[in-house]
Formats: C-alpha cells, structure tokens, sequence
C-alpha cells in the first residue's frame, strides 16, 4: 500500500509539473489561435507592454513613444480602465492598439467558465465604452492558459497574443537597464513580439531601458509596428 501510494504521488507530481509547464509556454495551447511571433522576412517589431493603465506611467511611456515616433500595442486590464478611463483616451490618441489582459488579472487555472467569461466581456465593454476600435486580441495574466481559457477563446474565435522575448523574465536583467536594453536588442528578430511591463514603480529599470531599446532596434534597421499590422504579414495559412 505505502508503494503504492508514494508511485501516486510521483505521477502526481510530475502530471502537476508537466500541465504547469504547459500552461506557461508562449507559443503553444490546446485550443484555439495564438500567436507568439509572426513568421516574416519583413524586419518588423511589435513592443508590447502590459498592465494599468496607471496615472503618471501611462503618461511617461506615451512622451517616450512620441518622441520616438513609434506605434506600441497595450493589454490593459479592466480594473484598471474602470479607475482611469481617461489614460485609454490617450493611449488611443497617440494612435496605439490596445488588447485585453483581463479584468483583475488573476492567473486563469483553474477558474470557472462564468469566471473567465465575465473577466474578459468585462474588460471588453470597458474598452468597447472608451472607444477602442476591435478586434481585441487577448493575452492571458502572467501568460497562463490550460483547458477552459483557451476553451473559451477557441469558441469566441479570440485570437490569444503571447510574445517571443520577455526580457523582464530574467532577473539579473531587471536590475540594470543597460543590461535588459542590450540583451532585448541583441535578441529581437523580424516578426518578434516583446513583453514589457512599465506600469508601476516596480518597473522603473523597464522605463528607464524603453528608449535606448527603441533606439538599439532601430540602428538595426527594424520598424515598429502594432500587433494587428504586424500580423498582416503572416504567411498565408500560418
């Protein structure tokens, strides 16, 4: 019996591990669309940043974008836009795309489908109520997905937008912005999408890195574009 139990308990262990890995990888889910990273020889970028909007921060990441002359892509959370709908305005005047992170940004394992329905249709009509053109591409909290948020999306035919480079993952990058500038730069390839988060005070070394990024892509001769025009490059049946 003791073997027995101590056999369940490692197959338990290692399904547990496995289906955690599985609901962590960019660039695959069990259903429905995804997409990571477009497949193109054109050398273009799309720089995402996800979270608030947030008073201040939103402000000081649209100045930098605006002094670089280059369109972004924002998943931002419902909460968020219910407390500062007035920052969605201003994202969608510089002329960025915006995406939906959730409502309260929670991991979506393990939650009901009324849960997950509710936290994305939520955050939908909050943009959908400021304005925001759609489609609205979904990127899962912390990029988590398992069997009924993708079931979901699959069924709503919602596109799930993940990335390609998260240089934020790597802590030893996030305590200089030099580092986490360099290594981003050096990493991107035509048809990466990049994961920052600049919208809170915890982010300040990603705020700090945004432009000389910007700047290290351009010298290598990329262009920045939204989620949605980077995928007009998409090969045909992709």
């Amino acid at each position: 019996m003791q073997i027995r139990t101590m056999f369940f308990l490692v197959v338990l262990l290692f399904g547990s591990a496995a289906a955690w890995r599985l609901s962590s990888m960019s660039d695959f889910q069990l259903f429905g669309a995804l997409v990571h990273r477009v497949d193109t020889e054109s050398p273009l970028i799309a720089l995402t940043f996800d979270d608030g909007p947030t008073p201040g921060k939103t402000e000081q990441i649209l100045q930098i974008l605006a002094a670089e002359q280059i369109q972004a892509t924002f998943f931002l959370t419902g909460r968020e836009l219910e407390q500062h709908p007035q920052l969605l305005q201003k994202i969608l005047a510089a002329g960025h795309q915006v995406g939906n992170h959730s409502y309260s940004h929670q991991r979506m394992l393990f939650k009901t489908p009324d849960f997950i329905a509710e936290e994305i249709e939520k955050t939908d009509g909050l943009l959908k109520a400021g304005g925001a053109p759609e489609p609205y591409f979904f990127r899962p909290p912390y990029g988590k997905k398992l069997l009924l948020l993708p079931w979901y999306l699959s069924e709503q035919k919602r596109l799930t937008v993940t990335w390609d480079l998260a240089p934020e993952n790597y802590n030893q990058l996030t305590k200089d912005p030099a580092k986490l500038s360099a290594f981003t730069v050096q990493q991107a390839k035509a048809g990466s999408i990049i994961l920052l988060h600049v919208m809170y005070d915890s982010r300040s070394n990603t705020m700090k890195a945004v432009p000389d990024i910007i700047r290290g892509l351009k010298q290598r001769g990329f262009r920045f574009v939204t989620v949605q025009e980077l995928l007009r490059h998409q090969p045909v049946g992709y």
